[in-house]
């Protein structure tokens, strides 16, 4: 037991990193080996994240000092060595990470981790990524992590993709390097005038800055908040989200649904720890606003349901990103709880789509749209997957029918609109209330103008939602040239999960909710975190160990 607490915080990163390695001696036919490792890798992911939920809370405050666990590789204490740290916070955001991997790798095994694509591989290294970049305590780790994590995505992105794929892809791929060299530019500017990149000891050498370092500093400190914005997909440099997420296959897309959310957790972290310029809030107010009226308008106009939720993710990314624009410590337990919503609802709309689009029939003398068509094939051939044909009865790999198809995938679409646009009974609607609510409460300390215009864009957002939403599930639903599809269990269980996660947020709110407000506190709270990551230097606790 002692030996597994002095680890626990490195394994999220270990584990997928040895299940990747091990699949390069798996034989392409010996699929059900390797099924069963990358299930068994990401279920131990879980397993961990909810390990370290539990350390991390105030009933075991006992076993890490301030529920803060360091962990210092190799046993080089920081800040000369590589520490990873788990605080509330990042244990939120593994846990997260590790329900959409498990329903995602559940859902890819029903049909699109064929022989000869190197999904699984892949995946592993795209959840190691995630990972890593949530638990890291210095910035170039992160960057490093964020690369294991992109180099992932764009094999994922562009395997097999061909015309409006590979461009989506090559655009995706493009734009996320500009910002990998400037993550890369933002580090070294900062290690040139602070001699460090641990977060811990950079926040107590800032303040020791001369004048003209501090000008430099803050130069490499907003070229990084750049990066993080363009992996945020903010306006002005999003566009590259709709059309790779929308092009990707269902699974990959779901799991994208947490990729961004690294860039938002990189600046609440970076931003909280280094105590960002109110300069620099003011911008990312009017940058997250900027990014929700795009979501929000482009639903208006998104024909194909797989677009309508890429549009959807950049909408919410918005409403975060402006809020967390607004400065006030009492948003970031909302936001936190409305982020949660978000990716649980993304992961299983995008799963939806690989579903609702076998619903159509693909002559082109129906009323089926042409873009829905040309961007739907790349999916398959991505794959190797033949595209399921409703002319011929001989699309075994898709499985037999679930009982009732098509009113559990109405269901389903129901309940993903409802969380889209925050409409009660579900948590989107508690997410947004909640956020709303905290933003009138700030409107001493950050003027009325400002606020009722975030609260004015935000129920906006959820109107557009629902009308992009509903036309477009009318014409699943509703159209002549429909057909029942074949589902497996394997496809709609996950889905049919993630809905329940998000159901039981709404029953658990309070327990949610106070762990957050929690992680929130010990987020606003810099010193302690920066006093346990230096505390072996200074001869306090054996940093991965318990007192």
């Amino acid at each position: 037991m002692e030996f597994l607490l002095r680890h626990i915080v490195v394994l999220p990163i270990l584990v997928p990193l040895f299940a990747a390695a091990a699949m390069l001696f798996l034989q392409e036919a010996r699929r059900t080996a390797r099924i069963t490792l990358a299930l068994g890798s990401v279920v131990v992911q879980l397993m961990v994240g909810c390990v370290l939920l539990f350390l991390t809370s105030d009933a075991a405050s006992f076993i890490w000092q301030d529920g803060i666990g360091v962990y210092a590789i190799g046993d080089w204490m920081a800040p000369f060595g590589i520490v990873l740290v788990v605080d509330r916070v990042s244990a939120v955001m593994v846990t997260l990470g590790g329900i959409v991997s498990v329903t995602t790798m559940v859902y890819a095994i029903s049909r699109w981790d064929r022989p000869g694509q190197p999904f699984h591989s892949l995946f592993q290294l795209l959840t190691m990524g995630l990972n890593g970049a949530f638990l890291t305590g210095d910035l170039f780790n992160l960057f490093v992590f964020f690369e294991v994590m992109l180099a992932a995505s764009y094999g994922l992105v562009l395997k097999g993709g061909t015309g409006p794929r590979v461009k989506a892809g090559m655009h995706y791929i493009v734009v996320n390097l500009a910002a990998s060299v400037l993550f890369l530019v933002g580090v070294a500017l900062i290690y040139g005038v602070a001699g460090t990149l641990n977060m811990a000891d950079l926040a107590g050498r800032v303040a020791a800055l001369s004048n003209a370092d501090r000008a430099l500093f803050d130069a490499g400190a907003a070229v990084l908040g750049v990066a993080f914005l363009i992996k945020a997909a903010s306006w002005p440099l999003n566009f590259w989200l709709p059309g790779a997420y929308s092009l990707s296959s269902a699974p990959v897309a779901a799991a994208f649904a947490m990729m961004t959310k690294v860039g938002l957790y990189a600046i609440l972290r970076v931003g909280t720890i280094l105590k960002a310029d109110e300069r620099l809030g003011e911008a990312l107010f009017y940058l997250g606003l900027a990014t929700l009226f795009t979501g929000s308008i482009a639903m208006l106009g998104a024909k194909h349901l797989a677009r309508l939720v890429a549009y959807s993710v950049l909408a919410s990314m918005g409403i975060l990103l402006a809020a967390l624009g607004l400065q006030q410590d009492a948003l970031t337990a909302p936001v936190m709880y409305y982020m949660v919503v978000s990716v649980l609802t993304s992961a299983a709309f995008f799963m939806l789509t690989g579903m609702t689009d076998r619903t159509r029939i693909t002559d082109p003398s129906t009323d089926v749209d042409e873009d829905m068509t040309a961007q739907s094939q790349p999916i398959y051939v991505a794959y190797g997957i033949k595209a399921p044909s409703v002319y011929r009865d001989d699309d075994e790999e898709i499985g037999i029918p679930i009982p009732a198809t098509m009113a559990f995938l109405g269901l389903m679409f129901v309940c993903c609109v409802l969380l889209v646009a925050g409409l009660p009974p579900l948590p989107g609607f508690v997410g947004k209330l909640a956020v709303l609510s905290a933003a009138v409460k700030s409107v001493p300390q950050t003027g009325d103008a400002k606020v009722w215009l975030y609260c004015g864009a935000v129920l906006l957002s959820g109107l557009t939602a629902v009308i992009g939403l509903s036309r477009v599930g009318m014409r699943l639903f509703w159209g002549a040239a429909r057909v029942t599809p074949r589902l497996r269990v394997l496809e709609a269980a996950p889905v049919a999960l993630l809905v329940l996660v998000c159901l039981s947020l709404s029953v658990w709110t309070g327990p949610v909710t106070q762990y957050l407000a929690s992680a929130a506190r010990s987020l606003h709270q810099p010193d302690t975190y920066i006093r346990v990551v230096l505390a072996e230097r200074d001869g306090g606790l054996q940093t991965g160990e318990a007192p």
